[in-house]
C-alpha cells in the first residue's frame, strides 16, 4: 500500500489501519522517536507512564516500551489536528488529532531543546493537506475510516477495487468528502449507478467506466457541477432526460454501451464539444441529427457498424472539425455538408465512392479501402496530408503518401511547392519528374523503394545544390553506378538505402563528399570492395553491406561513432584491426563468411563488443548430414532506430533426439524479458507435452508456458508463433508434417510451389474482426490508436495476465503435411509483415540458397520500407523429396532411425552455409539460463558421437524409409540430464575442451554415469578403451550388450540411464563441445547453473558483465584438452577404481546373460 499510494504520507495511516504494523526498525516515514513520559487525555484522569512515542509520517504512533514490537500501538493521526505547549508542566506538548472524536496525548520532554524539535516538526505535520489520494488496485471494499479525517481531499481514485454499495466506509460515506472534485470508481462491479454519489454536489469530474451498468437514475440532474462524465464500457441503451440540466458538462464518453442510435438528449448540452461513441451499435450516421448538435466539434464512432451516412436536409453543419469513422463497413460516403470538416480517418471500410467538401479539409485517410472514385470540391488549398493518388499541384501540400499503387509515371512539376515527405514505394515507376529535386527544394525524405528505376534525376541545375534531403530510400531497383554521381547532389544526406540494386561500384569520390551521412545499406549488389573514403563519413554510425562479395575489410573501425557493421554473407578472408577499437561499436556481424578464420588474439580485441557474430565451426557427425539434408534456416534480427531488441528467435534443427525441429519466433513490442524467457524455455515444454499428448500438445505448450512465466507475465506480454516439423505418429513410415501455433502478431508463412501459404491467425483488432468483436462484447475501452485499454493491439497474448478476459492465451493451431512442393517456411514478427506481404517476401528469397541471406534480405527490405522498430525474420530452406532419402541404397552410409539413440544429436549450431552464427555477447541474457522445466532452449544430450565410417551397419534407412522401431530401444531425454552444472573458473566448457568421459567443474574431476543399450545383428564388440571404464560382455553374450559407466554430476548422481551405444571409440565433436553447456540456436555455449530461479536470473541477467570467455571459441582441430596438473592424480585414482569395479561387473553380467534384458530409463 505504501509503494502504491499517490502520497507517501497516507501509507503510514492506511498501514496501522489494517493493524498490520512494521518495526520500528523498518519504518522508512519515522521523523522522530523517543520514550518519554506521555498521558491520554485532556483530564487528569489517567496516569502519567513512560513509553514510546514515534511521529511517522502524519501520524503519532504511542506503544509501550515493552510491547513496541508486538504490534500493541495507538495511532493517532495528525493531519488537521493541532500542537499545543502545556503551561502547566514544563517541556510538555499537547498532540489532538481533528474530527468529532478527537483524542488528545500529552507527551513531556526532558529538556527545552527536544521539545522545541518535535514541537517544530509535528506543527509542520499538522499543517499538511492531502489534496490526492490513490487507493487503486488494493481490492478494497470500504474506505479506510482515517481518510475521512482530512477534509482537503479533492482526487480520489477507488479504480479496480470492489468498493461497496451501502454500510460504513461504503460509497454512501463518499458525501462526508466536503472538497470532493474528482473520483475515479472505474472497474468496480457495481451493476448499478450509486445514486448517493449524486448527493456530491462538489463533483467536476466522475468516471464509472466498466462497471456494468444497465441504466442512470434520474437524481443523475443533481450533479449541476459536473464537467467531466465517463461511462464507457457499460451496457447503456439510452440516458435520462436529467441528463440535460448538466450545462456545464463539456466531456461525455460513451463509448463501448449498447448505444443504436446518436442520443437526443445530447443537442441540451451545449457546451458538450466531443461525441464519443465508439464501440456501439449504430448502423446508421444521421447526419440531420448531428447538424442539430451545433457544439459538437469532434466526432468519434469507430467500430460501430456503420454501414450508410442519411442527410434528410440539404443544411450544412459547420462546426464538425474531426470525424473518425474507423472499422465500420461503409460503402458510399458524401459528407460535402460538413463544410468546416478539417480531418477525416475512415481507413478499412468498403468504401467505392468518397465525396468531401475541400473548403477546410487539411488531412484525409482512406486506407484500406475500395475507392474509384474521390469527390473534393472545391480544390483543397490547406491539404496538408492525403493518403490517396492525387494531384501535385496544391501550393500547401507537404506530405503526400501514394505507395502500394500501380502508378507508372508522375506529372512534372511546374512550380515550386512546399512538399517535405514523399512515399512512392511499391508503385511501377520507371524514372522521377525531372524537375523533382528543384522544384521540391524543401523535400527531406523521399522513398522509392520497390519500383523499377534505372537514374535518378538531377538535384541542381547550377553548381550549387540547394537540396534540403535527408532521407532516401530506393531499395530494391534498377539503378547502377550511374545513379551514383547524382547523390553527391545532396550533401544533407544522412540515410541512405541503395540495397538490393544493381551496383557494382561506389567511387571513392563520390562517398567522401557525403559528410554527413550517418546510415548507409548497400545490401544485396555485387560490390567487391567498400570505399576508403567511408573513413570521411565521421557521422556514420550504421554500415549494412550483406550479401555482396566484399573480400576486404573496409576501414571503418576508425570512424569514432560506428556503432552496428554488417558485413555478413559476403568473401572476406581476413580482417586488419586497428590499436583500439571506438568505444562506441555494438555489434559486428561477419557471418557467412565462409573463408574467414578469427584467431583468438582477434577474438580477444573484439571482446568489449556487445554482439559479435561469426561462423561456428561445421560440425561433421552423421546427424549434421542427415539434418541439413531436409532443412537448413537462417536467422536475421534488426533493432532498427531502437535502442534495445524485443525479438528472439527458437531455431533447433535436431530436435528430441530424431529427425524433428522447432523454430519460433516472439516479439515482445516494448519489452525485452517475456520473449527471451519464451526462448529459453518454450522448446522444453513442447517437449514433455508431446511425450503426454499426441492431439493437444501445441495447445498445451501455449497454456504451460504462459502459466511459466509467473510474476513477468503479469502486466508484460508477447507474440509468439512455434512451428513443429515431424512425422505423424499414427504412421511413422509417413512424410514429414508441420504443426504452426500463434499468438498475437507473429506469423509464419509455407512457400508451396512458388506461392505463398499463410500458416497463422493474425490477432489484432483491426486484422480479426471476430476478436474485435469479441472483444467489444466483454466491455473493454478500446482507444483511438486502436489498442486494448490502451496496452497492446493484440487480443491474443502470452503474459498480459491483468487484461483477462480480453486478452487470451490461447493460440491458434494448424496441421499440414509438408510435400515436395515445399520450399521455404517463413517466420517473422509484426514489423516484417506489416511492410512485407506474403508474395513479396517469397518471391524475394526464392531464388537465394542461403537461409542467412535470405532472412537478412527481408529484414533489409522491411527497414527500406519504413519500418522504424524491431524486425525479425527467419528462413527455414526446405527438402522434402525422395532425392533427399538418405538410406544406404543412395550411397549414404548413416544410421537408421533407431540409431539415433545411438549417435550424438545434431548441435543447434549449423555449418556456416546454413546461415546461422555463433554469437558474442557481453551481457548474459536471459535466453542464456537453464530452464527449471528440464532441457534448456536447444538440443544438446550427449558429447560423445559415433564415427559411422569404423563400423559395420545394419541396413540404413532415412526418415522418408525408416524401419520399424519395434526392437529398438531409444533413450528418452531427461530433466536430470539437463540439470544446471557451471565450472567454477567462470570459463564456458567450449574454451577447456573436456576430456571424452570425463567433466571438469574446475575444483574437481567427476566421471558421468550413463549406460547405452543396443540391440543389432552380425555386430561384433571389444571391450571399450579402458579410459571410458567399461566392463565388456563376454564371448557368449550376443546381444551386443556394452555397458558405459559413469558417474553423474552431483544433481543427478542417483539416476542411471540406458541408451543405445555401438562399439565405437568415443570421439569429440565440434557441434557439441560441452558436456553440460546449453547449446543456442545461434551457436553459442551457455553455461548452465545450479538450483536456479529461471524469472529472477534472466530480470538480472542483462546486468551480469562477461566478457569474450563466456562465449565459444572457434575450436582449432589440432586443439586438445589437457587435464590440469593438479587435478591428474584424482582423475588417475577415480579412473582405476572404475577399471576395477569394471571387473566385478563383467562376472555379474556373465551370470545374467540368460535372463532376459530390461531396460529403465529416467523420463
Amino acid at each position: 500500500m505504501q509503494e502504491e499510494a499517490a502520497n507517501a504520507d497516507l501509507s503510514c495511516m492506511i498501514r496501522f489501519y489494517s493493524e498490520k504494523p512494521c518495526q520500528v526498525e523498518q519504518l522508512d516515514r519515522i521523523l522522530l522517536s523517543g520514550v518519554y513520559n506521555v498521558r491520554k487525555g485532556k483530564t487528569q484522569l489517567h496516569k502519567w507512564a513512560e513509553r514510546l512515542v514515534i511521529l511517522c509520517g502524519t501520524c503519532l504512533i504511542v506503544s509501550s516500551v515493552k510491547d513496541s514490537h508486538a504490534g500493541k500501538m495507538h495511532v493517532l493521526p495528525l493531519v488537521g489536528g493541532k500542537v499545543e505547549e502545556m503551561k502547566r508542566r514544563q517541556y510538555t506538548l499537547a498532540f489532538t488529532s481533528a474530527g468529532a472524536q478527537a483524542q488528545t496525548y500529552h507527551v513531556s520532554f526532558e529538556t527545552l531543546a527536544e521539545c522545541q524539535r518535535w514541537h517544530r516538526q509535528a506543527s509542520t505535520v499538522v499543517s499538511m493537506r492531502l489534496s490526492t489520494v490513490d487507493l487503486s488496485c488494493h481490492s478494497l471494499e470500504e474506505v479506510p475510516e482515517h481518510l475521512f479525517y482530512s477534509q482537503d481531499i479533492i482526487y480520489l481514485n477507488l479504480r479496480h477495487n470492489f468498493m461497496r454499495s451501502s454500510g460504513a466506509g461504503s460509497l454512501e460515506s463518499l458525501c462526508r468528502f466536503s472538497q470532493l472534485k474528482s473520483l475515479n470508481l472505474s472497474h468496480n462491479r457495481l451493476g448499478e449507478f450509486p445514486v448517493s454519489l449524486c448527493e456530491i454536489s462538489t463533483l467536476t469530474e466522475l468516471n464509472v467506466s466498466c462497471n456494468g451498468l444497465h441504466y442512470l437514475p434520474s437524481q443523475i440532474g443533481k450533479l449541476l457541477n459536473l464537467q467531466t462524465f465517463w461511462l464507457d464500457g457499460n451496457f447503456l441503451t439510452s440516458l435520462p432526460e436529467e441528463l440535460g440540466s448538466l450545462q456545464q458538462l463539456s466531456c461525455l464518453g460513451l463509448s463501448f454501451n449498447n448505444f443504436c442510435e446518436l442520443p437526443a438528449i445530447c443537442e441540451k448540452l451545449v457546451v458538450l464539444d466531443k461525441l464519443a461513441l465508439a464501440g456501439n451499435l449504430l448502423e446508421t450516421l444521421d447526419l440531420a441529427v448531428l447538424n442539430r448538435m451545433s457544439h459538437i466539434k469532434s466526432v468519434d464512432l469507430r467500430l460501430n457498424n456503420l454501414k450508410r451516412a442519411a442527410a434528410d436536409t440539404p443544411e450544412g453543419n459547420k462546426s464538425v472539425t474531426y470525424m473518425d469513422l474507423r472499422d465500420n463497413q461503409i460503402t458510399d460516403l458524401d459528407l460535402s455538408s460538413l463544410g468546416s470538416l478539417e480531418q477525416l480517418h475512415c481507413e478499412r471500410n468498403k468504401l467505392k465512392e468518397l465525396t468531401l467538401s475541400g473548403f477546410s479539409l487539411r488531412a484525409l485517410y482512406a486506407n484500406s479501402n475500395c475507392l474509384t472514385a474521390v469527390n473534393i470540391y472545391p480544390v483543397p488549398g490547406q491539404l496538408t496530408c492525403l493518403e490517396l493518388s492525387q494531384i501535385l499541384s496544391s501550393l500547401s501540400l507537404r506530405k503526400l503518401m501514394v505507395g502500394h499503387n500501380r502508378l507508372q509515371s508522375l506529372p512534372p512539376l511546374l512550380e515550386h511547392i512546399p512538399l517535405e515527405v514523399l512515399d512512392l514505394q511499391h508503385n511501377l515507376l520507371t524514372k522521377l519528374p525531372e524537375t523533382l529535386f528543384v522544384k521540391a527544394l524543401n523535400l527531406r525524405y523521399l522513398n522509392a523503394s520497390a519500383n523499377s528505376l534505372e537514374s535518378l534525376p538531377s538535384a541542381c541545375t547550377g553548381e550549387e545544390s540547394l537540396s534540403m534531403l535527408q532521407l532516401l530510400y530506393l531499395t530494391n531497383n534498377n539503378l547502377t553506378d550511374q545513379c551514383i554521381p547524382v547523390l553527391v547532389g545532396h550533401p544533407s544526406l544522412r540515410i541512405l538505402h541503395l540495397a538490393n540494386n544493381n551496383l557494382q561500384t561506389f567511387p571513392a569520390s563520390k562517398l567522401s563528399k557525403l559528410e554527413h551521412l550517418e546510415e548507409l545499406n548497400l545490401s544485396g549488389n555485387k560490390l567487391k570492395t567498400i570505399p576508403t573514403t567511408v573513413a570521411n563519413c565521421k557521422l556514420l554510425h550504421t554500415l549494412i553491406a550483406h550479401s555482396n562479395e566484399i573480400s576486404i575489410f573496409p576501414e571503418i573501425l576508425h570512424l569514432p561513432r560506428i556503432q552496428f557493421v554488417d558485413l555478413s554473407c559476403n568473401e572476406l578472408t581476413e580482417i586488419l584491426i586497428p590499436e583500439a577499437l571506438p568505444g562506441a561499436l555494438q555489434e559486428l556481424d561477419l557471418s557467412g563468411n565462409t573463408n574467414l578464420v578469427l584467431e583468438h588474439k582477434t577474438l580477444d580485441v573484439f571482446s568489449h563488443i556487445t554482439t559479435l557474430k561469426i561462423d561456428a565451426k561445421p560440425s561433421l557427425t552423421a546427424d549434421s548430414a542427415l539434418t541439413s539434408t531436409f532443412w537448413s534456416h537462417g536467422v536475421a534480427e534488426m533493432a532498427g532506430q531502437r535502442n534495445k531488441l524485443c525479438v528472439s528467435s527458437l531455431a533447433l534443427g535436431s530436435f528430441a533426439e530424431g529427425v524433428e525441429a522447432v523454430y519460433g519466433m516472439f516479439d515482445g513490442d516494448k519489452n525485452e524479458e517475456l520473449p527471451r524467457l519464451l526462448q529459453c524455455t518454450m522448446a522444453d515444454v513442447l517437449l514433455e507435452e508431446v511425450q503426454q499428448s499426441d492431439t493437444m500438445f501445441m495447445s498445451n505448450t501455449f497454456l504451460v508456458s504462459h502459466r511459466k512465466l509467473g510474476m513477468a507475465g503479469q502486466k508484460l506480454g508477447s507474440s509468439a508463433v512455434l512451428c513443429y516439423i515431424r512425422h505423424d505418429v499414427a504412421d511413422p513410415a509417413s512424410n514429414f508434417s508441420l504443426t504452426v501455433a500463434n499468438v498475437g502478431t507473429c506469423q509464419a508463412v509455407l512457400c508451396r510451389s512458388g506461392k505463398p501459404l499463410p500458416l497463422s491467425k493474425v490477432f489484432s483488432l483491426e486484422q480479426c474482426s471476430e476478436e474485435a468483436k469479441r472483444v467489444k462484447e466483454q466491455k473493454a475501452i478500446i482507444t483511438e490508436d486502436n489498442k486494448v485499454n490502451g496496452v497492446t493491439c493484440c487480443t491474443r497474448m502470452l503474459g498480459c495476465t491483468y487484461l483477462h478476459p480480453w486478452i487470451l492465451p490461447k493460440p491458434h493451431v494448424s496441421s499440414i503435411p509438408l510435400t515436395v512442393q515445399d520450399e521455404l517456411l517463413l517466420l517473422g514478427n509484426k514489423a516484417l509483415w506489416e511492410h512485407l506481404s506474403y508474395t513479396e517476401a517469397v518471391s524475394a528469397v526464392r531464388h537465394l540458397h542461403d537461409p542467412l541471406a535470405a532472412a537478412k534480405k527481408l529484414c533489409t527490405l522491411a527497414q527500406s520500407y519504413g519500418c522504424q522498430d524491431n524486425v525479425g525474420a527467419m528462413v527455414v530452406c526446405l527438402n522434402i523429396s525422395e532425392d533427399s532419402c538418405t538410406c544406404e541404397m543412395h550411397g549414404l552410409t548413416l544410421p537408421g532411425p533407431g540409431g539415433f539413440s545411438s549417435t550424438t544429436t545434431k548441435s543447434a549450431t549449423p555449418s556456416s552455409s546454413s546461415g546461422i552464427a555463433s554469437e558474442f555477447s557481453s551481457e548474459l541474457s536471459a535466453s542464456e539460463v537453464s530452464s527449471e522445466v528440464g532441457s534448456t532452449a536447444s538440443d544438446e544430450h550427449s558429447a560423445v558421437g559415433l564415427d559411422g565410417s569404423l563400423l559395420l551397419r545394419q541396413e540404413r534407412r532415412c526418415s522418408l524409409h525408416p524401419v520399424p522401431p519395434s526392437s529398438i530401444f531409444q533413450r528418452q531425454p531427461s530433466s536430470a540430464t539437463f540439470s544446471s552444472n557451471q565450472s567454477d573458473n567462470g570459463l564456458d566448457s567450449d574454451d577447456e575442451q573436456p576430456v571424452e568421459g570425463v567433466m571438469t567443474n574446475g575444483s574437481k574431476v567427476e566421471v558421468e554415469v550413463d549406460i547405452h543399450c543396443c540391440k543389432g545383428k552380425g555386430l561384433e564388440f571389444e571391450p571399450p578403451a579402458a579410459e571410458y571404464s567399461s566392463s565388456a560382455p563376454g564371448p557368449e553374450d550376443d546381444s551386443g550388450l556394452v555397458l558405459i559407466i559413469r558417474r553423474q554430476n552431483s544433481v543427478n548422481s542417483n539416476t542411471v540411464q540406458r541408451g543405445v551405444k555401438e562399439k565405437c571409440e568415443l570421439q569429440k565433436s565440434l557441434s557439441t563441445c560441452c558436456l553440460y553447456g546449453k547449446k543456442l540456436s545461434n551457436g553459442s555455449i551457455v553455461p548452465l547453473e545450479e538450483s536456479l530461479n529461471l524469472i529472477e536470473v534472466a530480470t538480472e541477467a542483462p546486468k551480469k558483465k562477461t566478457g569474450y570467455f563466456a562465449a565459444p571459441s572457434q575450436m582449432e582441430p589440432e586443439d586438445q584438452f589437457v587435464v590440469p596438473p593438479d587435478l591428474e592424480e584424482e582423475v588417475k585414482e577415480q579412473m582405476k577404481q572404475h577399471q576395477e569395479n569394471g571387473a566385478d561387473q563383467e562376472k555379474k553380467e556373465e551370470h545374467a546373460a540368460a535372463l532376459p534384458e530390461e531396460f529403465d530409463t529416467a523420463l
